[in-house]
């Protein structure tokens, strides 16, 4: 704390001081809600809804609204609000994050915003980090919420669309961040209006804001669609990768001249760079790479794409690791998060590397996939009227969430002190003396019966720990991140008395640490042993009203446990207290000293003892890329056993300075995915907002009539030619052509017709299309023929929009080489970007004309024409005369004749 902070108090000090007059207003209204009955409580949220109506504020109704959730919650759940609590939820209220740390009560702290803001009608999102904190979440927190009068839903995984619009149309609503995205995009992607699912973005509260708005900001929402089938080039690389030879590059090698030198010099075919996390072919492995595919020079265009797949296939290789980057389950490749250690099923990673690592494992190599839509987090929760967050370490990443979001970390004060221990950093020279000197710390904490949680940075070392652990004879729980509900479960009963459980360092969070354990837990497992079925299992700790005489009598039974366990519980709290409270192990420090801080914070909660200690190794990830050199030289000169933990203040800083590089490296690579991502999001703001308007049935013949003009101005100033005498001559050729192809016309409707003045030929085709756009009308009925052009409109939209996506991809991929050249890569992409979008707004009004004009009513076609089977006629089949190509058709997986070394779906080929 700096000097200015210990004379004026801090930034969230002097905010807090701010609103302490509200909380004092809405604490001494307790007393007048007691005296309130139930239903003069529930009526109170009709009350605030005509007073909003009537003109009155959220702020001005915040009070009292916040004294009655605070009631409801004491009568419902058996809670009640803390000062801080209330707190914390005025700063949610104004659209802020608050800080609050673990086992400070954040799920019940969302209520008295969430209640708040849903007056208005307007509906409040409630976002967590998986489908079964969503659903704990919306049941438990619900109860109260039910109480009041509110509707809650919750949107889960599997849930189809109409479940989903039945949810989003409640007053409040829970799910994880992936499903409100990608409901997002595809509501983006329908045809009527009728089948969106969500209302517009008003208020969103995000739980664990750090994981969301910052560890996942760096992997776009995409939705792919079935792209081309993948070749057998992923296996060709795959065995050329696996026939080379190759080396880690090391810590020495940083100084990039002397690395270029060693690079000419090198005897192996490539070199796996882990602190980049890149593979690169040296001249060797060029040469063998040429030799092996058959060609003469790998770098040239034309064989862009053999050289895109060995760099796949060299990344998954040497950078990819099974167990700690992915796992392989039943056949399928499962990316593991690199924050969460959790399992992210249904995301693929993209250009190909997914491909390449199914060839490196054998598996069968999936098709190669297109994306249908895209956009950020950051991007999507930025659309919110309101955005909020909360979490128990969000002040490390500030000014991200100042610069990004717009939103200020306000860091709320515990509702008892912390009185837990945090022990100074046990530092070792190797890997396997820290390994020794945990499990030493796990038996002595576990000999006296203090409960120990293991906190690790990756499946592998919890399975290695765990190996350790089992010869010892100690019995422990190991924690994966696999199945949520489980891993909550067990994280939950990390507190009892001699428990030791190891967990990737994210695991079960969200669930609260319980010193003896959680009863509500061990009430619902004893029921699942007494065979009590899943759905009336769910239903035990709900208030709803119920004549299920089923029901009712788990209910009774679950409360007999609960009291039961709740005695065994307060007995076994007082001995774990004694022997220390909750020992947390860290086993590495992570890249991020906010995902450090989480770990310790779930020791010490509400006043409780606890300790932590983190043990750190030269052979650590972290600190052999990012401190290497200056760590083991200090290291080293430190004369101490391996077995003996060294405690150096200037290690110590080494390691806070290697976070902070890592921290400062990973908010760069965030800002410049967003940078780009900005780009599309305002080429996605104009093409969803008027597909909205669209969708909601406005009439857009005029805007039909005005694309007819813009391609007939078009295509007339095209074909308005120059000789070789620079004179202006009318190209009537191609014209007849365009009129034929565009609007279907008459072989001879140019018959005898010589105007040479550009102004009246397109007078003319204006007048001719205006003719059969009549006609085509009257063929359909007005009202139809407007639901034609609406239904056409967002189908060429829809496909254009795609391809410009992939086109934008490919861009991307490329442009970072502009910087080699003094040119600013983004600001290339920003204006190349904008050239393209042009382009794609050309080629849909061309599309749309096209479409509707060659549209046919297959009703009235079948009423003439009985016999015969009617089709839509493709505008590009042209009927009139069969069509004889004068060179061989280019396949759409050919390399383009254009030159560009890129395939001619991807280059010239890409609006065709």
């Amino acid at each position: 704390m700096g000097l200015f902070d210990k004379i004026f108090g801090s930034y969230s000090d002097r905010e807090i001081k701010k609103i302490n007059p509200l909380v004092d207003k809405i604490m001494e209204l307790d007393q007048d809600m007691q005296k309130l009955s139930d239903s003069e409580l529930k009526a109170k949220t009709d009350e605030f809804r005509n007073r909003y109506k009537n003109g009155e504020k959220l702020d001005d109704l915040l009070v009292e609204a916040f004294a009655v959730m605070r009631e409801a919650s004491s009568r419902v759940l058996g809670m009640k609000h803390f000062r801080v609590q209330v707190i914390g939820g005025i700063i949610l209220h104004q659209g802020r994050i608050a800080e609050m740390k673990t086992g400070e009560g954040k799920t019940l702290v969302a209520t008295l915003p969430a209640y708040l803001n849903a007056i208005t009608g307007d509906g409040v999102h409630v976002v967590t980090v998986n489908d079964y904190l969503a659903e704990r979440d919306r049941l438990w927190m619900g109860k109260a919420y039910e109480f009041l009068g509110l509707s809650v839903g919750c949107i889960l995984h599997d849930m189809k669309p109409e479940e989903r619009k039945e949810a989003y149309s409640c007053d409040i609503t829970y799910g994880t961040n992936n499903e409100f995205g990608f409901d997002y995009l595809r509501d983006n992607m329908v045809i009527y209006k009728n089948e969106m699912v969500q209302r517009k973005l008003n208020y969103c509260i995000v739980d664990e804001v750090d994981s969301i708005l910052i560890d996942e900001a760096r992997t776009p929402l995409i939705i792919s669609g079935q792209g081309d089938e993948s070749t057998d080039l992923y296996v060709r690389a795959k065995n050329f990768v696996d026939s080379l030879t190759f080396r880690i590059k090391t810590e020495e090698e940083s100084n990039f001249e002397r690395f270029n030198r060693e690079f000419e010099e090198e005897t192996v075919d490539f070199v796996v760079n882990e602190k980049e996390k890149t593979s690169v072919l040296t001249s060797n492995g060029i040469d063998k790479a040429e030799k092996y595919f058959n060609i003469d020079n790998l770098s040239d265009l034309e064989n862009m794409e053999i050289s895109h797949h060995i760099n796949q296939a060299l990344k998954a290789k040497g950078n990819m690791k099974r167990d700690i980057d992915y796992v392989v389950n039943d056949g399928e490749i499962i990316i593991v998060d690199e924050f969460t250690g959790r399992l992210m099923y249904g995301r693929r990673y993209s250009e190909g590397l997914h491909q390449a690592i199914e060839a490196k494992e054998g598996l069968e190599v999936k098709a190669e996939s297109k994306t249908l839509a895209t956009i950020t987090f950051q991007n999507y929760f930025r659309m919110y009227k309101k955005l909020a967050g909360m979490t128990g370490t969000a002040m490390t990443e500030e000014e991200e969430f100042r610069d990004i979001y717009n939103i200020d970390v306000i860091e709320i004060p515990t509702n008892k002190p912390v009185i837990r221990d945090d022990f100074n950093d046990s530092i070792y020279k190797n890997e396997a003396a820290k390994f020794n000197a945990v499990v030493e710390d796990i038996k002595e904490s576990h000999a006296k019966g203090q409960p120990v949680l293991v906190g690790t940075i990756s499946i592998e070392k919890s399975e290695e720990l765990s190996k350790l652990l089992k010869r010892t004879g100690i019995k422990h729980n190991v924690l994966n991140a696999k199945k949520h509900a489980q891993e909550s479960e067990i994280v939950a009963q990390a507190g009892r008395y001699g428990a030791v459980t190891i967990a990737t360092n994210m695991a079960g969070r969200g669930t609260d640490i319980v010193l003896g354990g959680n009863p509500d837990y061990m009430a619902k497992v004893e029921l699942k042993k007494e065979g009590l079925e899943e759905e009336i299992l769910e239903q035990v700790d709900s208030f709803n009203e119920t004549d299920n005489k089923e029901i009712i009598e788990a209910r009774a039974r679950y409360r007999e446990l609960v009291d039961k366990f709740k005695a065994e519980t307060d007995k076994e709290a007082k001995e774990v207290v004694a022997v220390g409270g909750l020992h947390i192990i860290g086993t590495e420090r992570h890249e991020s000293r906010r995902i450090d801080n989480q770990l310790r914070g779930r020791s010490g909660r509400q006043g409780d003892p606890g300790s932590t200690r983190f043990y750190i190794s030269g052979d650590d990830d972290l600190i052999r890329l990012f401190a290497g050199d200056r760590f083991k030289n200090t290291m080293e000169k430190i004369d101490a056993p391996d077995d003996e933990p060294i405690e150096a203040g200037i290690l110590t800083r080494l390691i806070e300075s290697a976070q902070r590089k890592v921290e400062g490296n990973n908010f760069s690579i965030r800002k410049h995915v967003l940078q780009y991502d900005d780009v599309m999001n305002k080429q996605r703001e104009v093409i969803y907002g008027e597909r909205r308007k669209v969708l909601e049935g406005e009439d857009v013949k005029d805007d039909i009539l005005v694309m007819i003009k813009d391609v007939i101005d078009k295509n007339v100033d095209f074909y308005n030619k120059i000789d070789h005498e620079n004179k202006n001559f009318i190209d009537y050729e191609g014209l007849k052509e365009f009129g034929i192809r565009v609007f279907g016309f008459d072989e001879d409707f140019l018959e005898g017709y010589s105007e040479t003045d550009p102004s009246k030929i397109k007078e003319f085709f204006e007048e001719k299309a205006k003719e059969k756009y009549a006609l085509k009308e009257e063929d359909f009925g007005s009202e139809k023929f407007r639901e034609v052009e609406r239904v056409v409109l967002l189908q060429v939209v829809d496909q254009k929009w795609m391809d410009h996506i992939d086109a934008m991809d490919q861009l991307r991929k490329g442009i970072g080489l502009r910087a080699v050249g003094q040119v600013d890569p983004v600001r290339a992409y920003t204006q190349e970007g904008f050239d393209m979008f042009e382009e794609m707004n050309e080629y849909i009004k061309e599309d749309t004309v096209k479409m509707l004009f060659h549209v046919v009513n297959a009703e009235k076609v079948q009423r003439v024409r009985v016999a015969k089977e009617i089709e839509t006629v493709n505008p590009d089949e042209g009927k009139k005369k069969p069509f004889v190509r004068k060179s061989k058709k280019i396949g759409r997986n050919d390399p383009c004749p254009c030159g560009s070394g890129k395939k001619y779906k991807n280059c010239c080929g890409r609006n065709m």
